[in-house]
């Protein structure tokens, strides 16, 4: 059994909340440089200053996006909750709330997702009963 005083001993130096969160952005954004992800857009805004957040998912997880607006421009069509996407793009950290996001560079529109398709059936079969 480790002792409360053992573990203090072990640890070399206390870390403020600012050096564990860049050397956890550090270790993230070389690792993980630029990737591909496919999931369906959740919690889709356009933020008047031009840059777009939304939420991408799949069927467990989720991850935070931003596309900036020096980036893509917002399209012709505005992306809409339970769109289907890929994105490429690369993962950071935001170090002011200490989580991770992925800065979209490109987006692929795939279709209509899962949980939007469900949901929809689900209207309409609740539409059908009333």
């Amino acid at each position: 059994m480790i002792r409360t005083a053992d573990l203090f001993q072990q640890t070399s130096k206390v870390l403020t909340v600012t050096e564990l969160t860049r050397s956890i952005r550090g270790v993230l954004e070389t690792k993980f440089r630029a990737v591909w992800v496919q999931g369906e857009i959740s919690n889709y805004k356009l933020h008047p200053s031009g840059h777009q957040y939304f939420t991408l998912k799949d069927q467990r997880t989720q991850i935070a996006c931003v596309i900036w607006r020096d980036t893509i421009a917002p399209p012709r069509q505005p992306l809409v909750d339970g769109s289907q996407v890929q994105v490429y793009g690369t993962v950071t950290v935001f170090e002011t709330r200490g989580q991770y996001q992925l800065n979209v560079q490109i987006l692929q529109p795939r279709g209509v997702g899962l949980f939007q398709a469900k949901f929809e059936a689900l209207k309409r079969k609740l539409a059908s009963e009333s």
